[in-house]
């Protein structure tokens, strides 16, 4: 006899194709309307699903886990980040947890070279004076930015998405420089032309460049405070496609306003949806509305691996992309 099809509830809409073959494999429930989950749906939906399929938009404490009926066994997050969720409450429930890696690498890194470019040359406030019909012709002085080639990046996190921006960093002739929890291979360090540092205060104190590409940990969390922000060069420019909060926005706030920093490009934030106020209304910070995996491909494959996962625990097997707290 077959193994039971499982019970999935996805607290979100994704592509058509992915839901499809979700309801061809398990017992899934639609969220037809895209209407994020609030407390009390959550707290329904881990009430009679035996997997969840959640997105970030959904926060899944320890609190939620402890309310859950014995018939969730897994939570297949939909997205790489799992900084919603609590890992150790899951683990001590035995409730699987796993992620979509890999998958979104190369998009998120298009992203970032995209606001590093940006924000160097200027061209969302370019692209605005031309749509407002106040551009009146070339001038030698006018809407100048800076180049990017010789400029040194400080690419704060060396997984795969750090690793893909700096193969893009080189093609643009930029210098890479790296700060990780411990070096990568020799290999990668050579292919990639970086320097490694070990002190992320030296390193930025010394970057033209910088973006954060590392997860949201505890340890991670305002890893550029006000006090690091400060040590940033005027000419700097930082960029975010990680999480936002790896940045103290108030900080940040502070830092444009006093002109501390030359440019900043966010595609994500501190307390998202919102944005810091001061963050707004300045032609150097260019803000964009968390687009880092928003391909079709990148969205279609993040179902293909949520669907891979939750067939090979309903087969009875060790999902591929299972999370444990000490990967974390």
């Amino acid at each position: 006899m077959s193994n039971p099809r499982l019970k999935v509830v996805l607290t979100r809409r994704l592509p058509d194709a992915v839901e499809t073959r979700m309801r061809e494999l398990f017992d899934a429930e639609l969220n037809l309307k895209d209407v994020p989950f609030d407390r009390a749906a959550l707290e329904a939906a881990v009430q009679r699903a035996d997997v969840l399929v959640p997105t970030i938009t959904d926060e899944i404490d320890a609190s939620l886990i402890a309310g859950a009926g014995d018939q969730l066994k897994m939570i297949a997050n939909f997205g790489a980040g799992v900084d919603h969720i609590d890992i150790d409450a899951a683990v001590a429930r035995q409730i699987i947890v796993t992620n979509t890696p890999g998958v979104l690498t190369e998009d998120t890194a298009d992203l970032a070279m995209s606001l590093i470019l940006a924000v160097s040359r200027r061209i969302v406030e370019g692209a605005q004076v031309v749509a407002e019909g106040r551009f009146e012709g070339w001038t030698p002085t006018w809407m100048c930015g800076r180049k990017l080639w010789g400029k040194r990046l400080g690419i704060v996190g060396m997984g795969r998405i750090g690793q893909a921006l700096a193969r893009r960093a080189r093609a643009f002739g930029l210098q890479v420089h790296y700060h990780n929890r411990k070096p990568v291979s020799p290999r990668i360090e050579e292919e990639l032309g970086a320097t490694y540092w070990d002190d992320l205060d030296q390193m930025l104190s010394r970057m033209d460049l910088i973006s954060l590409n590392c997860p949201a940990t505890k340890d991670t969390h305002h890893l550029l405070s006000a006090e690091r922000l400060a040590r940033l060069q005027p000419h700097a420019i930082l960029v975010n496609t990680a999480r936002g909060e790896l940045i103290d926005e108030a900080a940040l706030s502070d830092a444009v306003a006093r002109r501390g920093i030359a440019g900043v490009g966010l595609d994500v934030y501190e307390h998202e949806p919102a944005i810091h106020p001061g963050l707004l209304g300045h032609p150097n910070v260019v803000l964009l509305p968390h687009l880092g995996s928003a391909t079709l491909e990148a969205r279609q494959d993040m179902g293909d691996r949520v669907i891979a996962n939750v067939m090979t625990f309903q087969n009875g097997h060790r999902p591929p992309d299972r999370v444990i707290p000490a990967m974390l």
